[in-house]
């Protein structure tokens, strides 16, 4: 099961590791990676090569060569350690209760400009990501804290959604360090984001605690103001759904009427 694992992991997230791989950058370093290797170990060719090993073999790598592969294995892996999620040991999916909306590439749009009184708490994630997965519990508390009529909270996976992640400008790269992302919609609109980005296209460092996304998104006074517009949507609802009722007439004037009705019964006879 060790083993098995880890590959049913690479093999669920192999269409997401294959396009993230084809770019020129990473296309180009495996080239020329690939090339260094069958030049040192094609015979005809590195037996031309210069060499410091003692034994003078120059297709085998020496001393100073070795050591410079080895420093850079470990700067690649420092790199890419929030790439390398089949090395690391996840947290747990969060299976706990919520009151969070899923969005898909085709329902999102829709969904933030169908009624522009309500303010929604959209988070940008992805499934191979350990900080959004780690942060699922938090988000999912504070749904169930504040979540009303007027302020709604809403996932959208752009490790699924390439299109979501352009639009809406939120890179689903490892090195970029925006994932989780927290946005404001407010009118259908963006109003605020964290963590920021700078003008290079890097994430500002922000800290996914409950306090601070209390604090920086306001959440007590939304969530107030949210309150109100609950309320008005109710009384309108009950007012639709249940007729008028008629007032009733005055216990005075129902007896003027009685006795009058008596007078007019004793004439007849």
């Amino acid at each position: 099961m060790a083993l098995l694992t880890p590959l049913f992991a690479f093999l669920y997230h192999l269409p997401q590791v294959y396009k993230w791989l084809l770019k020129p950058y990473y296309v180009a370093s495996l080239f020329m990676s690939v090339a260094f290797l069958a030049v040192r170990k094609t015979p005809g060719i590195c037996d031309r090569l210069a060499t410091q090993r003692e034994d003078g073999n120059s297709c085998d790598f020496d001393w100073r060569e070795v050591e410079i592969l080895m420093f850079l294995s470990a700067i690649v892996m420092m790199k890419n350690r929030r790439a390398m999620f089949l090395m690391t040991c996840k947290p747990p999916l969060y299976m706990g209760p919520e009151y969070i909306k899923y969005f898909s590439d085709k329902t999102i749009d829709d969904e933030l400009a169908r009624d522009g009184r309500v303010t929604w708490i959209v988070e940008f994630f992805a499934n191979w990501s350990p900080e959004c997965q780690s942060f699922a519990s938090v988000y999912a508390d504070l749904s169930l804290k504040y979540n009303c009529a007027g302020l709604k909270f809403g996932k959208v996976d752009i490790g699924r959604y390439g299109e979501v992640s352009k639009k809406y400008k939120v890179s689903a790269s490892p090195l970029s360090k925006q994932l989780p992302s927290l946005v404001l919609f407010q009118g259908g609109k963006e109003v605020m984001r964290r963590p920021q980005v700078d003008k290079k296209g890097r994430a500002v460092s922000w800290s996914f605690t409950e306090e601070n996304i209390i604090r920086e998104f306001n959440l007590n006074e939304l969530y107030q103001k949210s309150k109100k517009l609950s309320k008005t949507r109710g009384d309108k609802v009950s007012q639709s759904q249940f007729p008028p009722v008629p007032e009733e007439e005055e216990p005075e004037q129902q007896g003027v009427e009685a006795q009058g009705v008596e007078s007019e019964s004793k004439k007849d006879k």
